[in-house]
C-alpha cells in the first residue's frame, strides 16, 4: 500500500488532482494506493493535536493511522511562500514523534505556479523527512506553471511532465 498525501488543506486543490493522476499511474504498475487529503485535517488541529494533546483528537488520529498501512508515501506539495504549506507541517508535527514517518520511503512531487515547480518546498520538506528518519527518493518531480499545465480533466499538458511522473512512480516501486 502506498499513501498519497495531498500536502494542502485547500479543498479541491491542484495537488489533489495531481495525486489522483499519480494514483492511476501506480495502479497501472500494479500498486495499491490510498489517498490522505489534508482537506480533511480537523479545523481545530492546531489547538487540539499538539503537545499535551498529542494522540487525543479522534479525527486527526484517523488520518494519522492511515500511514500505518504504508511503507511508502508520496507527497504532493504546492509551494506556499517559498516553502511547503503550514497544514502539512502541522500534520507532520501532530504525528507521534519520529514514529509516524520513521522508516518510510517517500517520493516528492512539487507544484508551483512559477518556473521552479516547488523546488524550495521540496528542499524544505526533504530536510524535515530526513530528520524524521524517512528515506527520500532522489527523483523528485517538479511541476512548474501548474496553473497552466493542469488541464480541466486532471491531466498534464506537457508529455515530458507525465513521463517524469511515470518514471518516478516506477522508481518508487523499486525503492
Amino acid at each position: 500500500m502506498i499513501t498519497l498525501i495531498v500536502g494542502t488543506n485547500r479543498p479541491n486543490s491542484r495537488a489533489r488532482r495531481v495525486a489522483t493522476l499519480y494514483a492511476t499511474l501506480l495502479h497501472a504498475l500494479g500498486a495499491e494506493t490510498q489517498l490522505l487529503d489534508l482537506a480533511h485535517l480537523p479545523a481545530d488541529a492546531l489547538e487540539s493535536t499538539l503537545y499535551h494533546n498529542a494522540g487525543q483528537h479522534e479525527a486527526f488520529n484517523h488520518l494519522a493511522a492511515s500511514l500505518d498501512a504504508s511503507a511508502k508515501v508520496v507527497f504532493f506539495v504546492p509551494e506556499y511562500n517559498c516553502s511547503f504549506p503550514g497544514a502539512l507541517k502541522l500534520f507532520i508535527d501532530g504525528l507521534p514523534y519520529r514514529g509516524g514517518l520513521r522508516g518510510k520511503k517517500a517520493a516528492l512531487v512539487g507544484l508551483g505556479t512559477g518556473s521552479q515547480g516547488g523546488s524550495l518546498a521540496l528542499s524544505h520538506l526533504t530536510d524535515v523527512l530526513m530528520y524524521l528518519d524517512s528515506a527520500v527518493l532522489p527523483q523528485r518531480v517538479r511541476l512548474p506553471f501548474i496553473d497552466k499545465e493542469l488541464t480541466a480533466d486532471g491531466q498534464l499538458a506537457t508529455p515530458l511532465l507525465m513521463e517524469l511522473l511515470r518514471t518516478q512512480a516506477a522508481a518508487l516501486l523499486a525503492f
